[in-house]
């Protein structure tokens, strides 16, 4: 039997979205996010209180990029997204990683983190915190695919588990998409 527990935001898998932005003087800056998805084709919205440094660089710039967190890089997404951008101006380099200027957009790819969306602004709302971004470019490391596609048991991500406040990983196969469930046609 099921339990009710009223209004919740219990989705799973939330994916750890690392977002990378330039502050006003260009550093790199990369904050930790679990709310977003793609909603289009070729768009992503992702919810960023506007209190965030990463609000204002958005808005400053118009341009950024979302990687995903892995289990390579668990401690250092973590860090970035506990520690604030407005209190500490380079985060990034103290996370330990690094990051190169994207060859689409005008915010930074972090080289550890195996899978980029490269993103231009569409649009900003303020009342709900939802940035929305057009995919422009995708990067994926060359280990990290399989047949030319990217390849999660390779990649490692790790999704947000908001019930427990764990990260947990993500790669398992468990069964063929849209052939699995032809058994019961």
């Amino acid at each position: 039997m099921k339990k009710n527990l009223g209004v919740k935001n219990w989705m799973f898998p939330m994916p750890v979205l690392m977002i990378g932005t330039y502050n006003e003087d260009g550093t790199p800056n990369m904050m930790n996010a679990a709310w977003g998805g793609v909603t289009l084709e070729d768009q992503i919205t992702i919810c960023i209180d506007t209190s965030h440094r990463t609000w204002g660089n958005i808005a400053a710039r118009k341009a950024f990029t979302v990687a995903f967190g892995t289990a390579d890089t668990v401690k250092a997404c973590d860090y970035l997204g506990i520690v604030s951008g407005n209190k500490t101006q380079d985060k990034l380099a103290k996370s330990g990683l690094t990051a190169t200027k994207s060859e689409f957009v005008d915010a930074p790819v972090v080289n550890e983190l195996p899978l980029v969306l490269e993103c231009e602004l569409v649009s900003m709302n303020e009342e709900n915190c939802n940035v929305v971004g057009k995919i422009v470019n995708c990067a994926v490391e060359e280990a990290s695919m399989t047949d030319g596609k990217p390849d999660a048991a390779k990649m490692k991500p790790i999704c947000f588990d908001t019930c427990q406040h764990v990260y947990r990983l993500m790669g398992e196969t468990v069964a063929k998409a849209f052939s699995c469930g032809k058994e019961l046609m």
